[in-house]
């Protein structure tokens, strides 16, 4: 958790204005920064918050005397404010002790007539101190008296007034909530005997048993009864008195722990916002500072702190007297029960809805899971697509995309009825899959749940049949048999495997490591960082996928985007590229999106990564530097507005040498890819990729690289998505339709070569993955690409199948084209404004997508061929 939102979850409410501004010091530390530079400016908000360091390298004169001031300030601030609550609650503390040591020298009796059983009102306030098993009179009749223990002395007196009166007269701050605090308090903290029967008596008893044990003592310490104190009177009087100071003590109890969390939130605080600001701008005043300054203020010094614990343990006592008959103990774990009641209140009505709905990342009312994006929100100028329907019942609010869900259905139910399709089983595979297309391409439901969905209507449509020659229907349990030992199938073990390694890199932090150390080999022309980054968010996407390659690379460059001049093109040129290599990066390695699996599994059999890389290592090179020198063409982004040669910080690499964890990982990575690039050679051990990539799961997760955690924040609507792909994909062969389509697609293809096939199908996979998720786009279309491979006279599925996965991930012209592009339209500048427009997109997106398709089409198929990808091994 972020500090900020750490100081949000654990500070006092009406105490906030009094804590230490920790997003202001941070925004005036990025402003000093900017100082720094040179770049002065008045304005400047927090684009990045949980970076572990500054990655700019400069050389930057000494800013200390900028922000020391600041920090003073806070400090003053939080020093004048603990004193006087420090003054009022000392002196509440002593009233108390007065009170307590007067009302015990009073006797057991009031100085007045007072109320007694029959007599009390029934709605008095502190009724609600009983528990609801016992009548305050009944329980007060079972009550017996123990001896009271003997007198405290007082254990603050000069210390204590001598702080006082050096202690600064301000106004007094705001004190704890005037409402009683609902606590839980009953026969067992408040009467005699019955709290140490009950401890013992534990919790499993039944109430039965319980009363019984409780009223056999009762019987017993009749016997041996001692002279009364008000503690320990059965009296109505007595017990109203102790349920009184029961209250006060508590209440005071939570003032002072309350008080002593704000010191040591404040003191985490301070040592948090110095030490970000010794990364950010090269200084090292944290330790002095902290040395010099903020241990010797009054708040943080070893006196103070040991004066409230001391406070702390004296209330306990007068609660074990008061209340618990003397047991420190139970008094103890009675107060810290009402504290964390206290706290668990306070945040569940002033600060859990904030900080859980920023955590769970809901906008608009929805949850959303990583990987499920809202891409209206993210579209620049997007306007709302909420629809409101005002009616008898209420407003109703949905998204306009949920109106393609009864058009789906219409269309579904059209084409079951209308027998569109030869045969039961191939027409009712036909409207599943036409159905299920529509709702991908709309997304008017989740893309997941859609997949979930499919093995559903396979089997109730009962679409499966028989691989005899007779091609009987499969009744719904064989149905179901099939089609889910189909959907757990190798490419999904693939999937989970590339995850594992991708979460390890991520977690033990070796992708930044070797990213940060190569982008410090830049330098400083904008043109030569650009390229640096484009080629950095390529191989990351290689390894850690392309959907969390380029959320860290924008994470890197947030100390670049900070230091330069306002209005330059380079901002957008930047992230631009970052969203596009990382697209290029997506069909680099088999594990680095999910398509290149998909593309692998229709694969009889699949090629091995030697062959992988052979081919799409040349193309992704090729379209980087194709891209990069369109971006330069584009927004020329060596020069600042004012037509001034613009020159980059560089990044410093990060100097900490690799832990024995970090080897470790590193070696199992390396040995898993190996196994995968040589898995022709070794299938007669090992069997199949799918079976290699339990490798780094078992490898990671019983080392506790990884754990349970880790393992739960996988993509999982990703492998449920390409689950269901698997699973439709099973039922278009098996219900015949994909016989149908046999016959159609060989009428299409009659007379045409087979490079003009591939740059027809070239055409169609970059529209329809421009428009829609590249994974769906594979699910829909490396099938047709099979099938179109497969009538040749000299068959090449594989080679079409191959090419089909490449060109789905550059579909790169629209915002909602691929996981980059949507995060870089999230990208905003220090007002809040978007850095990418979807004219950036239309202008640079869609040119780079023709680039990207044209060298696969042309690099990528001759590489093919020479490789023998077209080929049947034997």
């Amino acid at each position: 958790m972020k500090f900020s939102h750490s100081l949000q979850f654990n500070a006092v409410a009406e105490w906030w204005n009094e804590y230490i501004n920790y997003a202001a010091l941070k925004k005036q530390i990025y402003l000093i920064e900017k100082t720094q530079q040179g770049f002065n400016t008045s304005v400047y908000h927090d684009l990045e918050a949980n970076e572990d360091a500054s990655l700019l390298g400069q050389s930057a004169s000494s800013t200390d005397h900028l922000f020391r001031p600041l920090l003073d300030k806070e400090l003053d601030k939080i020093t004048t404010f603990y004193m006087e609550r420090e003054r009022e609650l000392f002196d509440e503390l002593d009233i108390l002790e007065d009170q307590v040591l007067s009302k015990e020298s009073q006797g057991v009796q009031p100085d007045g007539a007072y109320p007694e059983d029959g007599d009390e009102d029934e709605d008095e306030d502190d009724d609600d101190l009983l528990s609801p098993t016992f009548s305050r009179s009944d329980s007060r009749r079972r009550a017996m008296s123990v001896s009271s223990p003997g007198a405290l002395t007082k254990i603050y007196s000069g210390e204590r007034r001598r702080r006082n009166s050096i202690a600064l007269e301000h106004r007094r701050g705001s004190t704890a909530s005037s409402d009683d605090v609902d606590l839980e308090a009953s026969v067992t903290s408040v009467q005699p005997n019955l709290g140490a029967i009950a401890e013992t008596a534990g919790d499993t008893m039944g109430p039965q048993m319980r009363l019984g044990k409780i009223f056999k003592s009762l019987v017993q310490d009749s016997a041996h009864e001692q002279p009364e104190s008000i503690w320990t009177a059965k009296s109505n009087y007595a017990f109203d008195t102790r349920s009184l100071f029961k209250r006060r003590i508590t209440k005071l109890f939570i003032s002072f722990t309350s008080l002593q969390s704000y010191v040591e939130v404040n003191y985490s605080g301070f040592r948090k916002i110095l030490k970000k600001y010794d990364k950010v701008t090269y200084s090292e005043l944290k330790d002095a500072y902290m040395h010099n300054v903020v241990d010797q203020a009054y708040p943080f010094k070893p006196s103070t702190r040991d004066a409230l614990k001391e406070a702390i343990a004296h209330l306990i006592a007068l609660y074990s007297k008061c209340v618990t008959k003397g047991n420190e103990s139970i008094a103890r774990r009675q107060l810290r029960v009402h504290q964390r009641e206290h706290i668990a209140w306070e945040r569940d009505t002033v600060w859990r809805q904030m900080i859980g709905s920023e955590r769970r990342g809901e906008t608009d009312g929805q949850v959303r899971s990583l990987g499920d994006v809202d891409t209206d929100a993210i579209t620049p100028g997007a306007t709302s697509s909420n629809f409101v329907l005002d009616t008898r019942f209420g407003i109703l609010r949905f998204k306009k995309k949920k109106g393609f869900l009864p058009i789906a259905l219409l269309v579904f139910i059209g084409i079951l009825k209308g027998r569109v399709v030869t045969g039961v089983e191939a027409n009712n595979c036909f409207a599943i899959l036409v159905f299920a297309t529509i709702l991908w391409a709309t997304e008017a439901i989740p893309l997941f749940v859609t997949s979930l969905f499919i093995p559903f209507l396979l089997v109730v449509f009962r679409t499966i049949r028989s691989d005899d020659d007779d091609h009987d229907r499969l009744s719904t349990p064989e149905a179901t048999k099939f089609i889910f030992s189909a959907m757990f199938s190798p490419t999904i073990m693939l999937l989970i495997g590339g995850f594992t390694i991708a979460s390890a890199l991520s977690k033990t932090n070796i992708d930044r490591v070797l990213i940060t150390r190569v982008l410090s080999l830049a330098g400083k022309r904008p043109s030569v960082v650009l390229l640096a980054f484009m080629g950095v968010a390529c191989f990351a996407s290689m390894w850690i996928s392309n959907v969390a390659a380029p959320t860290l690379c924008f994470t890197l460059i947030q100390p670049i985007l900070r230091t330069l001049p306002p209005r330059t093109s380079f901002a957008r040129c930047l992230i631009l590229g970052i969203a596009l290599a990382a697209n290029i990066g997506g069909q680099s390695s088999p594990i680095s999106s999910p398509q290149n699996l998909i593309a692998l599994g229709y694969m009889d059999p699949p090629i091995d990564w030697l062959q992988w890389f052979a081919v799409a290592l040349p193309v992704s090179f090729i379209s980087v530097i194709l891209i990069w020198l369109l971006l330069l063409w584009s927004y020329r982004p060596g020069t600042t507005a004012d037509g001034e040669e613009l020159e980059i910080n560089p990044i410093r690499a990060r100097r900490e040498p690799f832990t024995l964890k970090q080897w470790w990982v590193t070696f199992v990575c390396f040995v898993t890819i190996t196994l995968w690039c040589i898995a022709h050679e070794i299938e007669e051990w090992l069997g199949d990729m799918g079976v290699i990539a339990i490798l780094p799961i078992v490898a990671f997760f019983s080392t506790g690289v990884l754990k349970k955690d880790d393992f739960e924040q996988f993509l999982w609507t990703i492998v449920f998505l390409a689950m269901g792909g698997i699973a439709l994909g099973k039922a278009v062969d098996s219900s015949g339709l994909l016989v149908i389509m046999d016959g159609l697609v060989r009428h299409l293809i009659d007379g045409l070569s087979l490079y003009r096939v591939v740059l027809v199908l070239s055409i169609v996979v970059l529209i329809v993955s421009t428009f829609i998720s590249h994974t769906i786009a594979s699910v829909l279309l490396v099938p047709i690409a099979a099938e179109v491979g497969s009538q040749f006279s000299d068959p090449h599925p594989r080679l079409l199948i191959f090419l089909t996965g490449l060109i789905c991930s550059t579909g790169m012209g629209m915002p909602v084209s691929g996981f980059p592009n949507q995060t870089a339209a999230n990208q905003v500048d220090e007002m809040g404004k978007p850095y990418l427009s979807n004219m950036d997109f239309l202008k640079n997106g869609v040119p780079a997508s023709i680039v990207a398709t044209i060298v696969v089409a042309t690099v990528g198929y001759t590489l093919m061929r020479a490789i023998g990808v077209f080929k049947h091994p034997n």
